[in-house]
């Protein structure tokens, strides 16, 4: 049942954060890499980044904490050109604590200048 996904989206833009670079880190109870990953099109992941075992090439949904790292430096630079360097953003981590078995959803919704998420569905 429990899974997590994200989605990113550029609100100085209007439309999807497409092909930024993201890596999964659990921080607790036992800190470890666990995936990295490209937003699609969509400004999703092909794939959850966790899973409860649909997916086997995925990362096993576990309780703890963890962190979600956005590299945002190379969007920036493609996507804002206008934007002089360095950006002020250079990577937004997102760390947050999955308590159930349950699906997580962490959207980021980013311009070059500002971000938030929440906790999605």
């Amino acid at each position: 049942m429990g899974g997590l996904s994200t989605h990113v989206l550029d609100t100085a833009l209007g439309k999807p954060g497409s092909d930024i670079l993201l890596h999964l880190y659990r921080v607790s109870p036992q800190p470890s890499w666990l995936c990295t990953l490209r937003t699609n099109r969509d400004g999703r992941t092909d794939q959850p980044l966790l899973d409860s075992g649909e997916h086997t090439e995925v990362p096993d949904f576990a309780l703890g904490i963890y962190e979600l790292r956005f590299e945002v430096t190379e969007y920036f630079s493609q996507h804002h050109p206008q934007l002089s360097t360095p950006y002020f953003f250079d990577e937004v981590t997102l760390r947050f604590r999955i308590t159930d078995d349950a699906h997580y959803h962490i959207p980021l919704l980013l311009s070059p200048w500002s971000y938030s998420t929440y906790r999605g569905s």
